[in-house]
């Protein structure tokens, strides 16, 4: 169970952060006014790991769930 957790957490690190290179590459932290005026409020550090932490738990959830649902149910209860 651990391993697969690493799997999951490992590689959806590399893309959150392929992805955050991605986005603020085409966009500006200071430009963002979006979310309630919540963005402004915060510097551009604190823009771009918000939103690296938002990239790596959606980008978790597709290999998690694939991994939940390619268990078999009878390793899944041990």
């Amino acid at each position: 169970m651990k391993q697969r957790i690493l799997w999951v957490a490992w590689t959806s690190f590399l893309t959150a952060g392929v992805l955050e290179m991605l986005v603020f590459s085409a966009v500006d932290p200071r430009d963002l006014h979006g979310f309630g005026g919540v963005l402004s409020g915060l510097s551009p550090t604190g823009v771009y790991t918000l939103a690296f932490f938002c990239f790596w738990v959606v980008s978790a959830l597709a290999p998690a769930l694939t991994l939940l649902l390619a268990t078999p149910e009878s390793s899944a209860r041990e």
